[in-house]
């Protein structure tokens, strides 16, 4: 079993969450673009203030798209995670946004990355070095190419998603049951194949043990909803039992 960085989901620009994962120890954050609420102006704000908060940013971005990519990587982020990945000559085509020539694609835009100034070849090295992409997993099609993806030279790791990977592989829903599982073993014997990271959404503590025990590098423990109706679920139930209590004290 290998040590884990520990991250925490957000689907929305919420400062107040930040600081609080912040101040508990979770090292990064996962800012779900595609599903969110999050517009360009917010982000080109929002990914400098979690920086500051000594954060790693992996940007969900909007799609495997040029734009998407490049934009969360000028604003700052530390990593981008390009959903819907189909197979491997897809993954060639959309990581290549996230390296710059000769390595990929990426175009120079100058601004905060650059500290506002131009460009020179040890910065592009760095960048293209100290910034990570992560084709998402979660197309049958991808898993069935995983070693060929995680050999390009584009791709720094892989984020895998399980519900869309168990819906495009024809079990259904996600139930992290037999089938869901051996789907994250192959993926996760491949990420130690290639050594390379693999980064694991774990909502539930089997999601947790699983990607602790099968070397999960980065696992996402909680997401911005989810803590909100778990805090306001345990206090509803807490003084529903409380009342229920006092109730019976009474009637004896």
């Amino acid at each position: 079993m290998s040590p884990y960085s520990s991250a925490f989901w957000l689907s929305s620009p919420n400062v107040a969450a930040a600081e609080i994962a912040g101040q508990i120890g979770y090292d990064s954050v996962v800012l779900d673009i595609e599903h969110g609420t999050f517009d360009l102006a917010t982000l080109e704000r929002f990914i400098p203030f979690l920086r500051a908060l000594n954060l790693r940013v992996i940007a969900k971005v909007l799609s495997p798209d040029r734009g998407p990519i490049q934009q969360a990587l000028d604003f700052g982020a530390s990593a981008v995670a390009i959903p819907h990945v189909e197979n491997l000559a897809h993954a060639r085509e959309v990581c290549a946004f996230g390296k710059f020539p000769p390595l990929g694609k990426r175009s120079f835009a100058g601004g905060r990355t650059a500290n506002y100034g131009g460009v020179t070849d040890s910065w592009v090295t760095a960048q293209d070095t100290t910034t990570a992409v992560y084709p998402m997993i979660e197309d049958a099609g991808a898993l069935e190419e995983i070693d060929q993806i995680l050999a390009l030279e584009t791709v720094d790791g892989v984020f895998v998603g399980p519900s869309d990977l168990s819906l495009s592989s024809k079990r259904g829903a996600y139930t992290r049951m037999g089938g869901d599982f051996a789907d994250l073993t192959v993926l996760a014997d491949a990420a130690r194949r290639a050594g390379k990271p693999w980064i694991f959404p774990s909502w539930s503590p089997e999601e947790k043990e699983f990607g602790v025990r099968n070397g999960a590098d980065i696992l996402v423990l909680n997401l911005e909803h989810g803590a909100l109706y778990e805090g306001f679920a345990n206090s509803f139930a807490e003084m529903t039992q409380l009342r229920e209590s006092l109730l019976r004290v009474t009637r004896t």
